[in-house]
């Protein structure tokens, strides 16, 4: 089922402004315009960003990509040339369990050349091809930041300086969480829903340290432990 933009809204009729906007100043520019994030899985809330996201021709042409509040809305302008939008969607990255629903799940606003489609097929392509081996280097890249940042909240709450753990702890469990979600293929719409559906929003330092112990323990299982001898550094 796709969603339908609800221009009665606050931010469907911002949208709609925003869009009107870049394309009547860079009219040469635009190739494509689509909404990404809440409003286009159908989430028109109160508490919904407007993530307008803009395709051009060129590089570096069209708006300059900025956050910011117009009429009191949370509003993220994303630019990318044609090209280079369709690289990004072929490649995995460290964070794609944060980045896949961008390229899967839009609402285009402006696309007479199917761009959008294009690009959600050429990321799909890019899952389908991929071999477990590349999810799971991933996944310990994300462990490894994930460890590390719990073991300095470790120390940092026996150095009593809390603030600074509670920092390095929220750090910790998005790491997991990207664990979680590159061991299961699991993409997410954002750093809160990340966290929630891997179940470790609400894991203290002793949950998220066993947490962490499993996720090792199945990067184990899966081909190559977290720790090594430095000679598996580089392999």
């Amino acid at each position: 089922m796709i969603a339908e933009l609800d221009t009665t809204t606050p931010r469907g009729s911002l949208a709609i402004r925003l869009r009107d906007a870049v394309q009547e100043r860079w009219a040469a520019d635009i190739q494509a315009v689509a909404l990404c994030g809440s409003m286009a899985h159908g989430d028109d809330t109160d508490s919904s960003d407007v993530n307008l996201v803009v395709v051009t021709y060129r590089p570096r042409t069209g708006p300059r990509p900025t956050r910011r509040r117009v009429d009191g809305i949370p509003v993220d302008l994303r630019v990318v040339s044609a090209e280079d939008g369709l690289v990004q969607a072929r490649v995995l990255t460290s964070c794609w369990p944060l980045e896949a629903d961008a390229f899967i799940t839009t609402l285009p606003m402006d696309d007479p050349r199917g761009w959008f489609k294009t690009r959600r097929e050429a990321h799909l392509n890019l899952l389908a091809e991929a071999r477990p081996m590349e999810f799971t280097g991933l996944a310990r890249q994300n462990w490894a930041v994930a460890s590390s940042a719990h073991a300095r909240a470790v120390r940092l709450t026996q150095w009593y300086d809390t603030d600074a753990a509670l920092i390095l702890m929220a750090d910790a469990r998005l790491h997991a969480a990207l664990v979680a979600g590159f061991l299961t293929r699991t993409y997410f719409r954002n750093v809160a829903d990340a966290v929630k559906h891997t179940g470790v929003a609400a894991a203290d330092m002793q949950e998220l340290g066993a947490i962490l112990k499993y996720q090792a323990e199945e990067l184990t299982a899966r081909g190559r432990p977290v720790d090594g001898r430095l000679a598996a550094l580089f392999d």
